[in-house]
């Protein structure tokens, strides 16, 4: 258990300083597992998004395990995410996640390494297109 107000059970982990150029808001990383396999708790501000972005040649696996946040593909609706909701993202999906406006959020996010893989990053989900969501 970690000491930050946000009740999660997993590790709030460091600010995401790394990634943090890919976030609109403060988000957090806690490393999971490493190796074949690795997984990573990412934990979200309220307000708190990553930018759109695609993970080519790769699949990706989203576990909400507190708060609430959202998901959404270019081109359709978004979906709420609560604690149980697992998003199987296909390789080559242009999405963004992140947190509701008032709630923070958190995921554990897996992503198997595949030869040639890689992430694009892609503009920052627009306040307009966030609010759309937020109020959809």
């Amino acid at each position: 258990m970690n000491s930050h107000p946000f009740a999660q059970m997993f590790a709030l982990g460091e600010k995401n300083d790394a990634y943090a150029q890919y976030f609109t808001g403060q988000s957090y990383l806690a490393n999971l597992a490493d190796g074949d396999a690795p997984a990573h708790n990412v934990t979200f501000e309220p307000g708190c998004r990553n930018h759109w972005h695609i993970h080519h040649g790769q699949r990706q696996l989203l576990i909400c395990t507190a708060g609430r946040g959202w998901y959404q593909e270019a081109g359709k609706p978004a979906q709420a995410m609560v604690p149980g909701v697992v998003i199987d993202i296909p390789a080559d999906v242009k999405h963004w996640h992140g947190a509701a406006k008032d709630s923070w959020f958190s995921h554990i996010a897996i992503m198997v390494p595949q030869a040639g893989a890689h992430t694009e990053w892609c503009a920052a989900v627009t306040e307009e297109e966030y609010a759309a969501v937020e109020h959809a």
